[in-house]
């Protein structure tokens, strides 16, 4: 029997265009990697990007459609070109240190048909990953591999086959939660997510505060997210855990009324369409380690 060709690779960024220099180091580090990308697609939100040379394909928007909504352009536009298997979507301001992490990919998602997400480690230049950045509640050991419930957004691969299956970003969430949405969806229909540690990209570390909207749209999305995915004796349970948690955490009392604007916003306004994960679903995460109530 002859065997299966290897999964084709494309690349998606998305960039305001306020980081050209960590744009352009980042695209150098993508030619340095050891297996070439079949297309390599750049979306610019709300900007014109300069040319970026030859082998990228620039879409500028006019209007800025939010993080999951830039990303649905350039999976389109991945979809256009054809030939492309699986699609590892980066940060603009990240930067993949090692010259193999491309063939890595390949390698893991060529191993297994079922694998449908592969989240990267994210550290700073001075090798630190921030707790946050570890898709497990018990985020001790960044290291540490395995599969898991969730995955990084700045750094992450994603079978073709899967976003065909489950549907793309959720666009109207615009920022935060967005990748929470995706990764549910893709274990509700079977498919594993993977946190491989080996696969690492170096952004700065940051506080996602840092946006002004962070607080409101974290607060409404979460809401969302509940309303969209879970079934509805889990819903008041997740947001109860959350509430506290929130209120534990958040130490700017600018910060709690956005918060609590945006938890009205997300009661209020509709959460679009309502595909609750089965039960099975629910005991899976658990074995996990992490259920769908934290």
């Amino acid at each position: 029997m002859t065997p299966a060709p290897p999964p084709r690779l494309g690349v998606g960024i998305v960039t305001m265009g306020n980081r050209p220099e960590e744009l352009a180091a980042l695209l150098d580090s993508v030619a340095k990697q050891d297996v070439a990308p079949a297309h390599i697609v750049v979306v610019g939100q709300g900007t014109r990007l300069p040319d970026l040379g030859d082998g990228i394909d620039q879409l500028d928007l006019e209007e800025n459609l939010g993080c999951p909504g830039g990303r649905n352009v350039a999976l389109a536009r991945l979809r256009e070109l054809g030939g492309v298997d699986v699609v590892v979507e980066l940060d603009d301001d990240g930067l993949l240190i090692d010259p193999d992490v491309f063939g890595t990919v390949r390698d893991l998602f060529a191993a297994d048909p079922a694998l449908g997400i592969v989240g990267f480690r994210i550290a700073d230049e001075t090798g630190e990953t921030q707790r946050r950045h570890v898709p497990r509640l018990r985020a001790d050991d960044p290291m540490r591999r395995g599969l898991v419930t969730a995955f990084l957004g700045g750094g992450h691969a994603f079978s073709m086959p899967m976003l065909d299956e489950i549907g793309d970003w959720p666009a109207d969430f615009f920022f935060t939660h967005e990748e929470t949405d995706l990764a549910w969806r893709a274990l509700d229909a079977g498919w594993k997510v993977l946190y491989e540690p080996a696969l690492l990209l170096q952004h700065p570390k940051t506080s996602p505060a840092r946006h002004a909207v962070y607080y409101r749209m974290t607060a409404r999305n979460r809401v969302w997210l509940t309303r969209r995915r879970l079934p509805w004796p889990l819903v008041p349970v997740h947001l109860g855990v959350w509430i506290v948690l929130t209120l534990a955490r958040t130490r700017s009392w600018a910060g709690l009324r956005a918060w609590a604007g945006g938890f009205v916003e997300g009661v209020r306004q509709p959460a679009g369409e309502r595909r609750p994960m089965r039960w099975r679903t629910v005991y899976r995460m658990t074995r996990l380690g992490r259920p769908p109530i934290v």
